[in-house]
Protein backbone atom coordinates (compact mmCIF):
# COMPACT_ATOMS: atom_id res chain seq x y z
CA UNK A 1 0.00 0.00 0.00
CA UNK A 2 2.86 2.37 0.72
CA UNK A 3 4.10 2.03 -2.85
CA UNK A 4 0.64 2.81 -4.21
CA UNK A 5 0.35 5.80 -1.88
CA UNK A 6 3.71 7.18 -2.99
CA UNK A 7 2.97 6.49 -6.66
CA UNK A 8 -0.30 8.40 -6.32
CA UNK A 9 1.44 11.38 -4.72
CA UNK A 10 4.34 11.36 -7.20
CA UNK A 11 1.97 11.24 -10.17
CA UNK A 12 -0.15 14.16 -8.95
CA UNK A 13 2.95 16.19 -8.05
CA UNK A 14 4.62 15.51 -11.39
CA UNK A 15 1.52 16.36 -13.43
CA UNK A 16 0.93 19.58 -11.53
CA UNK A 17 4.54 20.71 -11.74
CA UNK A 18 5.00 19.73 -15.38
CA UNK A 19 1.76 21.39 -16.47
CA UNK A 20 2.73 24.61 -14.67
CA UNK A 21 6.15 24.58 -16.31
CA UNK A 22 4.71 23.98 -19.79
CA UNK A 23 2.24 26.86 -19.38
CA UNK A 24 5.04 29.16 -18.20
CA UNK A 25 7.26 28.26 -21.17
CA UNK A 26 4.36 28.70 -23.61
CA UNK A 27 3.51 32.16 -22.25
CA UNK A 28 7.15 33.28 -22.31
CA UNK A 29 7.48 31.96 -25.88
CA UNK A 30 4.38 33.84 -27.00
CA UNK A 31 5.51 37.19 -25.65
CA UNK A 32 9.19 36.79 -26.51
CA UNK A 33 8.29 35.88 -30.11
CA UNK A 34 6.68 39.30 -30.46
CA UNK A 35 9.87 41.16 -29.62
CA UNK A 36 11.64 42.50 -32.73
CA UNK A 37 15.01 40.97 -31.90
CA UNK A 38 16.91 39.87 -35.02
CA UNK A 39 17.68 36.19 -35.07
CA UNK A 40 15.91 35.41 -31.79
CA UNK A 41 12.47 36.31 -33.11
CA UNK A 42 12.89 34.16 -36.22
CA UNK A 43 14.08 31.24 -34.12
CA UNK A 44 11.17 31.54 -31.67
CA UNK A 45 8.64 31.79 -34.50
CA UNK A 46 10.05 28.59 -35.97
CA UNK A 47 9.15 26.77 -32.72
CA UNK A 48 5.55 25.63 -32.55
CA UNK A 49 3.96 25.63 -29.09
CA UNK A 50 0.42 24.95 -30.31
CA UNK A 51 0.47 21.61 -28.53
CA UNK A 52 1.08 23.15 -25.09
CA UNK A 53 -2.54 24.01 -24.31
CA UNK A 54 -3.82 20.58 -25.28
CA UNK A 55 -1.13 18.79 -23.29
CA UNK A 56 -1.73 20.84 -20.16
CA UNK A 57 -5.47 20.17 -20.36
CA UNK A 58 -4.77 16.44 -20.59
CA UNK A 59 -2.35 16.61 -17.67
CA UNK A 60 -4.80 18.53 -15.49
CA UNK A 61 -7.55 15.98 -16.26
CA UNK A 62 -5.29 13.15 -15.14
CA UNK A 63 -4.19 15.15 -12.11
CA UNK A 64 -7.79 15.81 -11.06
CA UNK A 65 -8.84 12.17 -11.37
CA UNK A 66 -5.95 10.83 -9.34
CA UNK A 67 -6.05 13.82 -7.01
CA UNK A 68 -9.66 12.92 -6.20
CA UNK A 69 -8.53 9.45 -5.12
CA UNK A 70 -5.79 11.02 -3.01
CA UNK A 71 -8.44 13.25 -1.44
CA UNK A 72 -10.52 10.25 -0.37
CA UNK A 73 -7.50 8.60 1.23
CA UNK A 74 -6.41 11.68 3.16
CA UNK A 75 -9.84 13.10 3.98
CA UNK A 76 -9.40 16.46 2.26
CA UNK A 77 -12.73 16.40 0.42
CA UNK A 78 -15.21 18.90 1.80
CA UNK A 79 -18.35 17.36 3.28
CA UNK A 80 -21.42 18.54 5.19
CA UNK A 81 -21.51 16.44 8.37
CA UNK A 82 -23.27 18.75 10.84
CA UNK A 83 -26.33 16.49 11.13
CA UNK A 84 -24.34 13.25 11.23
CA UNK A 85 -22.07 14.52 14.00
CA UNK A 86 -25.15 15.21 16.18
CA UNK A 87 -26.15 11.53 16.09
CA UNK A 88 -25.07 8.94 18.60
CA UNK A 89 -21.98 6.91 17.76
CA UNK A 90 -23.87 3.84 16.56
CA UNK A 91 -26.17 5.70 14.19
CA UNK A 92 -23.36 7.96 13.02
CA UNK A 93 -21.24 4.94 12.14
CA UNK A 94 -24.04 3.45 10.04
CA UNK A 95 -24.47 6.64 8.03
CA UNK A 96 -20.72 6.97 7.48
CA UNK A 97 -20.49 3.39 6.22
CA UNK A 98 -23.50 3.98 3.97
CA UNK A 99 -21.87 7.12 2.55
CA UNK A 100 -18.58 5.33 1.88
CA UNK A 101 -20.44 2.43 0.24
CA UNK A 102 -22.37 4.88 -1.93
CA UNK A 103 -19.13 6.54 -3.00
CA UNK A 104 -17.58 3.17 -3.84
CA UNK A 105 -20.64 2.07 -5.85
CA UNK A 106 -20.83 5.35 -7.77
CA UNK A 107 -17.13 5.46 -8.67
CA UNK A 108 -17.23 1.75 -9.51
CA UNK A 109 -20.11 2.33 -11.96
CA UNK A 110 -18.27 5.28 -13.52
CA UNK A 111 -15.13 3.15 -13.88
CA UNK A 112 -17.06 0.32 -15.55
CA UNK A 113 -18.88 2.60 -17.99
CA UNK A 114 -15.71 4.52 -18.79
CA UNK A 115 -13.80 1.28 -19.39
CA UNK A 116 -16.33 0.25 -22.01
CA UNK A 117 -16.14 3.66 -23.65
CA UNK A 118 -12.33 3.60 -23.76
CA UNK A 119 -12.35 0.04 -25.11
CA UNK A 120 -14.69 0.95 -27.97
CA UNK A 121 -12.89 4.24 -28.63
CA UNK A 122 -9.66 2.65 -29.81
CA UNK A 123 -8.22 0.59 -26.95
CA UNK A 124 -9.60 -2.61 -28.51
CA UNK A 125 -7.83 -1.81 -31.78
CA UNK A 126 -4.58 -0.93 -29.99
CA UNK A 127 -4.44 -4.17 -28.02
CA UNK A 128 -5.26 -6.30 -31.06
CA UNK A 129 -2.50 -4.54 -32.95
CA UNK A 130 0.00 -5.09 -30.13
CA UNK A 131 -0.87 -8.78 -29.93
CA UNK A 132 -0.74 -9.16 -33.71
CA UNK A 133 -4.36 -10.30 -33.99
CA UNK A 134 -6.74 -9.55 -36.90
CA UNK A 135 -8.15 -6.03 -36.94
CA UNK A 136 -11.13 -6.66 -39.21
CA UNK A 137 -14.07 -4.40 -38.38
CA UNK A 138 -12.42 -2.92 -35.27
CA UNK A 139 -12.33 0.92 -35.38
CA UNK A 140 -8.94 2.52 -34.84
CA UNK A 141 -10.45 5.42 -32.91
CA UNK A 142 -9.89 9.17 -33.21
CA UNK A 143 -6.81 11.14 -32.24
CA UNK A 144 -6.34 14.48 -30.49
CA UNK A 145 -6.18 17.58 -32.76
CA UNK A 146 -2.70 18.91 -31.89
CA UNK A 147 -0.68 16.07 -30.42
CA UNK A 148 -2.43 13.43 -32.56
CA UNK A 149 -2.46 11.00 -29.65
CA UNK A 150 -5.12 8.26 -29.57
CA UNK A 151 -7.99 9.65 -27.55
CA UNK A 152 -8.46 6.36 -25.71
CA UNK A 153 -5.13 7.01 -23.97
CA UNK A 154 -6.36 10.40 -22.80
CA UNK A 155 -9.76 9.09 -21.70
CA UNK A 156 -8.10 6.26 -19.75
CA UNK A 157 -7.76 8.74 -16.88
CA UNK A 158 -11.47 8.27 -16.14
CA UNK A 159 -11.58 4.47 -15.63
CA UNK A 160 -8.16 4.37 -13.94
CA UNK A 161 -8.81 7.30 -11.64
CA UNK A 162 -12.35 6.18 -10.81
CA UNK A 163 -11.17 2.64 -10.08
CA UNK A 164 -8.53 3.97 -7.70
CA UNK A 165 -11.11 6.24 -6.09
CA UNK A 166 -13.46 3.26 -5.62
CA UNK A 167 -10.62 1.34 -3.99
CA UNK A 168 -9.90 4.26 -1.66
CA UNK A 169 -13.54 4.43 -0.57
CA UNK A 170 -13.45 0.72 0.29
CA UNK A 171 -10.08 1.15 2.03
CA UNK A 172 -11.39 3.99 4.19
CA UNK A 173 -14.57 2.03 4.96
CA UNK A 174 -12.63 -1.04 6.12
CA UNK A 175 -10.35 1.15 8.24
CA UNK A 176 -13.37 2.89 9.79
CA UNK A 177 -15.03 -0.43 10.65
CA UNK A 178 -11.82 -1.59 12.36
CA UNK A 179 -10.80 1.60 14.16
CA UNK A 180 -13.88 3.85 14.13
CA UNK A 181 -11.79 6.70 12.73
CA UNK A 182 -11.86 8.53 9.42
CA UNK A 183 -8.91 10.19 7.69
CA UNK A 184 -8.91 13.83 8.67
CA UNK A 185 -7.06 16.75 7.19
CA UNK A 186 -6.70 20.03 9.00
CA UNK A 187 -7.14 22.70 6.33
CA UNK A 188 -5.51 25.25 8.61
CA UNK A 189 -2.39 23.14 9.03
CA UNK A 190 0.84 24.35 7.46
CA UNK A 191 3.70 21.87 7.36
CA UNK A 192 6.59 23.03 9.48
CA UNK A 193 4.67 25.83 11.20
CA UNK A 194 3.96 23.88 14.39
CA UNK A 195 7.59 22.85 14.64
CA UNK A 196 8.71 26.47 14.44
CA UNK A 197 6.13 27.59 17.00
CA UNK A 198 7.11 24.79 19.34
CA UNK A 199 10.65 26.07 19.65
CA UNK A 200 11.31 28.12 22.81
CA UNK A 201 11.39 31.84 22.11
CA UNK A 202 14.81 33.41 21.92
CA UNK A 203 15.33 36.30 24.30
CA UNK A 204 17.14 38.88 22.25
CA UNK A 205 18.85 41.38 24.47
CA UNK A 206 19.85 44.42 22.38
CA UNK A 207 22.27 45.47 25.11
CA UNK A 208 24.13 42.20 24.80
CA UNK A 209 25.02 42.60 21.14
CA UNK A 210 28.75 42.76 20.59
CA UNK A 211 28.62 45.33 17.80
CA UNK A 212 30.04 48.42 19.57
CA UNK A 213 26.69 50.15 19.05
CA UNK A 214 24.79 48.95 22.12
CA UNK A 215 25.99 49.15 25.73
CA UNK A 216 26.86 45.84 27.33
CA UNK A 217 25.25 45.54 30.78
CA UNK A 218 27.27 42.53 31.84
CA UNK A 219 29.09 43.32 35.14
CA UNK A 220 32.78 43.92 34.94
CA UNK A 221 35.40 42.98 37.50
CA UNK A 222 34.83 46.23 39.47
CA UNK A 223 31.07 45.68 39.85
CA UNK A 224 30.03 48.11 37.15
CA UNK A 225 28.81 47.53 33.66
CA UNK A 226 30.70 47.60 30.45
Amino acid sequence: MKFLDHLEEWLVTFLMGAATLIIFVAVVHRYAAGLPIPGLQDWLLSLSMSWAQELTIIMFVWMCKFGAAYGVRTGIHVGVDVLINRMNDKMRGKFIIFGLCAGAVFTGIVAALASGFVWDNGAHYAWLKILGLPLDGVPEGPTTPDLEWPTWMVYSAVPLGSSLMCFRFLQVMVSFIKTGELPHHDHGHVDGLEEEMAKPPVDLNPYGMQDNLHPDETPDSEGGTK
